[in-house]
């Protein structure tokens, strides 16, 4: 208790950063966990000689947090992403018309009848969706066919998606960005979503198509054996987080955990599930740093990445 809590002062407009500092110093409820955890991102995204992995769901790219994400991939601050077939719906729907504010409370019948769709409070219209994606998607394979190629790891696949977008179009794409800076984009839930199930559909005529998802462990294995240290990013839960503790627990841990979420931990759920938790399983080092934050990754994701971004350039 040798420590003062100290007022949050905002006279002189500070920067993200010294304004998180000031709430660390003030101390008291989620604003000390959220400063906290920017000290942690600091670390994490610092460190040159960490393997550091982020984990996301789909439904966070269809908001301007893609832009936060897309500059992490670009900034080459990542090492290895591990997300679901939605990421690349609506990467490549994005990449091709946009999407609209909407509201929690629209009448979803009424959307239904005008081929819209609700994504929380997001709007999502039909032709931006379905149409683009199965259309570029086919594009795509069928380039890919016609070069010879017969088997696809998901790395691969989303590499393929970001060359074809090309540097214009694919100017804010995640897939564009890890095509561009060679970061490895792992989907092991491939098969569900748009892309997924589009990929199934070229299949029917293309039979000698295969998916190479043991490539994908391997490249994964080869990430967690060679790492020096090993951190990992993670929002939200599902396969995405997962499968990036659940291979980092063949290493002995990960070294740094990040972790925010919005689900609740009794009901025994991994999305709910604390870091702590995973340091009984071995998937986080007993004497690593971890920490988990509850609350909104829109809301908090961009304010703790420019803050911890703001440190690291000076």
């Amino acid at each position: 208790m040798s420590k003062i809590v100290r007022d949050i002062r905002l006279h002189d407009r500070p920067g993200l950063d010294e304004l998180f500092r000031r709430m660390a110093a003030g101390g008291g409820f989620s604003a000390k966990g959220v400063a906290d955890g920017v000290d942690l991102l600091v670390r994490i995204l610092g460190d040159e000689e960490m393997t550091t992995f982020l984990s996301f769901p789909a439904d966070i790219v269809a908001t301007g947090t893609r832009g936060v994400l897309h500059e992490l991939l670009r900034g080459g601050y990542v090492d290895a992403v591990l997300t679901t077939c939605g990421t690349l719906d609506h990467d490549i729907a994005r990449s091709f018309a946009p999407y609209y504010h909407g509201a929690w409370n629209l009448d979803d019948v009424d959307l239904h009848r005008r081929h819209l769709y609700r994504l929380g409070n997001l709007v999502v219209p039909e032709r931006s969706y379905g149409p683009p994606v199965e259309r570029f998607v086919t594009r795509t394979l069928e380039r890919l066919w016609k070069s010879g190629t017969r088997k696809l790891s998901t790395r691969d696949l989303v590499w393929a998606l970001g060359e074809e977008l090309g540097a214009k179009r694919g100017q804010g794409s995640l897939a564009r960005a890890a095509f561009e800076r060679k970061i490895p984009v792992f989907v092991p839930g491939i098969l569900d979503g748009a892309v997924g199930s589009h990929l199934w559909v070229f299949w029917q005529d293309h039979r000698e198509l295969t998916l190479d998802l043991f490539d994908d462990e391997q490249k994964l294995s080869d990430l967690v054996f060679e790492a020096r240290r090993a951190g990992a990013i993670m929002l939200g839960g599902g396969i995405s987080k997962h499968h990036t503790i659940w291979w980092n627990q063949f290493r002995g841990g990960l070294d740094a955990a990040f972790y925010i979420t919005t689900a609740v931990e009794w009901d025994g759920s991994l999305s709910g599930a604390r870091t702590r938790e995973a340091v009984s399983w071995g998937k986080v080092k007993p004497n690593a740093r971890h920490l988990t934050i509850e609350g909104d990754v829109t809301v908090l994701l961009p304010l703790m990445v420019e803050a911890a971004l703001e440190r690291l350039r000076r």
